[in-house]
């Protein structure tokens, strides 16, 4: 039986290489990246990163998950948020079937309100909280959009169905996620809101992102600023306009297009310039803070790691901003920080990543490899390393 060290990325690349007849040459050959580094991957002295691991998923067409691993069952079971899921998969199945004569329903405005809270629960992190009350949630808005349709019940269903994509991807049931955007997607078009069909094209775009697949990613974002241009100018359109610019930025960033990326990150920088701080824009946390942590992010995809750790150590985010994002934000630092072989100030990137945002941390690929890069690099584990460790169920 295999260690719990025998279980990682490096080792599934290599199974899924195997399988598809390929030596680690032929796979190399295949890849932006060396042969070296696929083979100090797959015997576990470097990291696999979201870039390398997209990459070698295309490669063999496989999906990112196969090789992640993900859903880290056995911490999911073990915090019991597995049992959660089904509920949810099954309220994303309620779409077409119209009111449920059975169901009692809470008033239009404190339905409304509470989508609203599901969204702020997730960017709290509170993700077993938002899992736990979204299947009720969604039962009872489709019922009332369907007995009583309006245009604000339509969006806040749209907003649970996207709370619905948000905790899949946290938890990895990334096959849930495209479901619920789906969903949404349905919602939105009864809605008639383009403001929501945009943001649903850029949470598309996320997902071809993930998978390494930018042509599709960079047209999904083409559509949202074309759903947008149908539209009047409003402080909205330009939010999430400048948001989708920001998420271009990092599909060029992981493409390599420097051209692009420059160009994107300018746009995104004259949005946050007109609309500053706009957090409370469907949840974006977009404006100039945000906008810094992607130029930091697309730094660190272009693995040019001094340069993002430089621009890290300038950026202070506003209490305001969502916990998610800056849980999301320390781990991209602390990757950063291992790269340049900085393994004690990683480790308490994470570790405050960690206090910020347990759930969050704990399912994130990009904080369970560089914790693996971290103990392959220590001599001697420290205990707070080994502990993280043991944490995520290394």
């Amino acid at each position: 039986m295999p260690s719990p060290d025998d279980d990682h990325t490096g080792t599934r690349i290599k199974e899924q290489r195997r399988l598809a007849r390929l030596s680690q040459r032929e796979l190399a050959d295949r890849l932006p990246y060396s042969y070296s580094w696929l083979t100090q991957v797959e015997c576990g002295a470097r990291p696999a990163s979201a870039d390398f691991t997209a990459a070698v998923a295309r490669a063999l067409r496989v999906d990112v998950t196969v090789l992640t691993g993900q859903p880290y069952m056995t911490q999911l079971h073990q915090d019991r948020l597995a049992d959660l899921v089904r509920p949810i998969r099954e309220a994303l199945d309620l779409y077409d079937l119209g009111p449920d004569p059975d169901l009692t329903v809470r008033p239009a405005d404190r339905l409304i309100a509470a989508a609203n809270d599901l969204c702020a629960q997730v960017r709290a992190t509170h993700l077993r909280n938002a899992a736990v009350a979204l299947p009720g949630v969604i039962a009872e808005l489709t019922t009332s959009a369907w007995r009583a349709p309006s245009t604000a019940l339509w969006q806040a269903l749209a907003s649970t169905y996207r709370t619905a994509h948000d905790v899949s991807v946290k938890l990895g049931y990334y096959d849930l996620s495209s479901v619920a955007l789906d969903r949404m997607d349905w919602a939105a078009q009864r809605a008639s809101d383009p403001c929501l069909a945009a943001v649903r094209q850029y949470m598309r775009a996320l997902v071809y992102f993930r998978e390494g697949e930018y042509s599709i990613g960079r047209r999904l974002i083409g559509s949202g600023h074309g759903m947008l241009g149908q539209t009047a100018e409003s402080r909205e359109v330009l939010a999430v306009a400048g948001q989708l610019h920001l998420g271009a930025s990092v599909i060029a960033a992981r493409a390599a297009d420097e051209s692009g990326l420059d160009a994107h990150l300018a746009e995104a920088t004259s949005y946050a310039e007109r609309v500053g701080e706009a957090g409370d824009v469907h949840w974006l946390s977009f404006g100039p803070t945000n906008t810094a942590m992607h130029r930091m992010s697309a730094a660190v995809e272009m693995r040019h790691y001094d340069d993002a750790l430089k621009q890290a150590k300038k950026i202070k985010p506003p209490a305001s901003m969502a916990t998610s994002r800056r849980a999301h934000f320390l781990i991209d630092r602390a990757r950063s920080e291992m790269e340049l072989g900085r393994a004690e100030a990683a480790l308490g990137s994470l570790i405050a990543a960690r206090r910020a945002a347990p759930e969050q941390t704990r399912y994130h690929p990009g904080a369970r490899e560089t914790i693996r890069g971290l103990v392959h690099l220590s001599r001697r584990t420290p205990e707070s390393l080994g502990s993280m460790a043991a944490w995520v169920g290394m």
